[in-house]
């Protein structure tokens, strides 16, 4: 079996988790030196979101280097030793790999500029008149395309400073043939794939059907995303990973119905998806009960692992999500219980074990694109994005020396930072360390799901987890109680609360 097949991976924004060197900017060294805190919190893998050459229009993911570290994070040697301290930790370490786009800085689109013969490793076309070519939209808002001062429009699904990349290119497959083996070679262990269901377009690049155009969801017929030869693209990428035997791709995967997701884990294909049905789950019995089933029928047409997260850096934090205060709190401590009782991976986002919400920014300190290309009618994603706290009273809370970090702490964390939780037995960064642990050494979190009734299933092995989204505090089945999200109520399962039972 996979090392990655029932693994618990951690994903850093390495921006916000903590700063080394004191401008104010989280960077590897800052992951490195808290390697102990996360070994103690169980993880098996690390996912580093963008840390690659890049001007930062969109945080890392317009990538003008592939193959370099951005100095705002540090240097190659900086990776190397957060590579060997966490290998030595038996911890594994993948990175996010964008190849949808580049950089509007990257040589290959400043050669495209300069000289019109070399555009075609990008999706330059004449436009309809004045208009652009079609009435393709962003996905951060506003039109796909941008004219350049020779009147040709170039294609960028997300941002302008974004250029997509044109798959049918040989140079283009080459080209990320060469950066997966650099970090392969230098030990990473494996990739999250960006905008997996992307790169490959339709030919003729038909009009898209302008209905909703929200963030990360697009409709089933958008010819935008999705497209059949992006399967060629996921084959070549495998044949290049088996090169690396214990290396992984797991894929961002926005599509509709699970014959289409299952495509993207044939075997030769993603080892890995990621299914966000648990994400858009309400806290409801009934709608939950429907994400895991759906998630986990998928993929079963796979034969595929299946991997299970609750936020991550594009999604408003689950604490909110679920109503806020100590109720959204409550809530997301149960769903915690839940995701980590689901046989396959699971994917816990900074600041999620610390049971953080959403933080509600002032505009004037906004840096997602989206915000300005909406118009400033989409906020984005800031607020789910906002530095971890570590200790101390006062901001920045021991992320950085600097009280000038990249976004600020709300004043009232004090009681959420890493040192006041160590502390309280009854904190969610106790209850998460707990839940690993117990989840990587009982054999009873082995085999599939059985539901024996509304918010109650059982794993093969023996687990039983129980979940109550309702008004009433509810009996527990028969078993020894092994872990709570919040304590009963004379032995009832209070609302807003889940069990592990054995």
């Amino acid at each position: 079996m996979s090392w990655w097949s029932h693994a618990v991976f951690y994903q850093l924004y390495p921006r916000s988790f903590r700063d080394s060197n004191g401008d104010g900017v989280g960077d590897l060294d800052g992951i490195t030196e808290r390697l102990d805190y996360l070994s103690a919190l169980g993880v098996n893998a690390l996912w580093l979101n963008p840390v690659m050459v890049s001007p930062m229009a969109d945080h890392g993911y317009d990538v003008a280097d592939p193959r370099d570290i951005d100095p705002l994070f540090g240097d190659l040697t900086a990776l190397d030793r957060l590579l060997a301290a966490a290998h030595a930790r038996d911890i594994r370490v993948t990175m996010d790999l964008v190849p949808n786009h580049v950089s509007s800085a990257h040589p290959w689109f400043l050669e495209a500029l300069a000289d019109p013969s070399r555009r075609d490793r990008f999706i330059f076309r004449d436009g309809v008149g004045d208009a652009p070519p079609n009435n393709w939209v962003s996905v951060f808002g506003g039109p796909a395309w941008t004219r350049v001062p020779d009147g040709q429009w170039y294609l960028h699904l997300f941002d302008s400073a974004q250029p997509d990349l044109n798959w049918e290119h040989p140079e283009v497959f080459s080209d990320v043939e060469k950066t997966l083996r650099f970090w392969l070679d230098r030990g990473v262990d494996g990739f999250r794939i960006d905008v997996a269901h992307g790169m490959a377009k339709p030919p003729g690049l038909p009009d898209m059907s302008l209905a909703d155009n929200e963030l990360l969801r697009n409709a089933e017929d958008d010819p935008r995303f999705d497209n059949e030869s992006v399967h060629e693209i996921h084959r070549f990428i495998r044949q290049v990973l088996d090169d690396y035997p214990e290396s992984v791709a797991v894929g961002e995967v926005w599509v509709h119905g699970n014959e289409r997701f299952a495509k993207y884990l044939r075997p030769d294909e993603l080892h890995l998806g990621f299914n966000f049905r648990l994400v858009q789950a309400d806290f409801d019995i009934a709608d939950v009960r429907a994400a895991i089933d759906n998630s986990l029928a998928a993929a079963e047409l796979a034969a595929a692992v299946p991997t299970w997260t609750l936020s991550n850096h594009d999604v408003e934090r689950e604490v909110t999500r679920y109503g806020g205060g100590a109720q959204g709190l409550a809530r997301a401590r149960a769903m915690a219980l839940v995701m980590l009782a689901l046989p396959g991976v699971a994917f816990v986002y900074n600041g999620e074990e610390l049971g953080l919400p959403q933080v509600e920014l002032p505009d004037e300190v906004l840096q997602d694109p989206v915000w300005e290309r909406s118009g400033r009618t989409e906020r984005g994603r800031d607020g789910c994005r906002v530095p971890l706290p570590w200790s101390g009273h006062t901001p920045p809370f021991g992320f950085s020396t600097n009280p000038h970090t990249w976004l600020p702490l709300p004043a009232d964390w004090a009681d959420s930072t890493v040192q006041h939780q160590l502390a309280d037995p009854g904190s969610t960064l106790t209850l998460f360390r707990q839940a690993i642990q117990l989840r990587s050494a009982r054999p009873e979190f082995a085999g599939g799901v059985a539901w024996l009734g509304d918010g109650v299933f059982r794993r093969e092995g023996g687990l039983v987890c129980v979940l109550n989204t309702g008004d009433t505090a509810m009996a527990l089945p028969p078993g020894a109680v092994l872990l709570t999200s919040g304590p009963l109520t004379d032995g009832l399962l209070p609302p807003d609360s889940a069990a592990w039972l054995v």
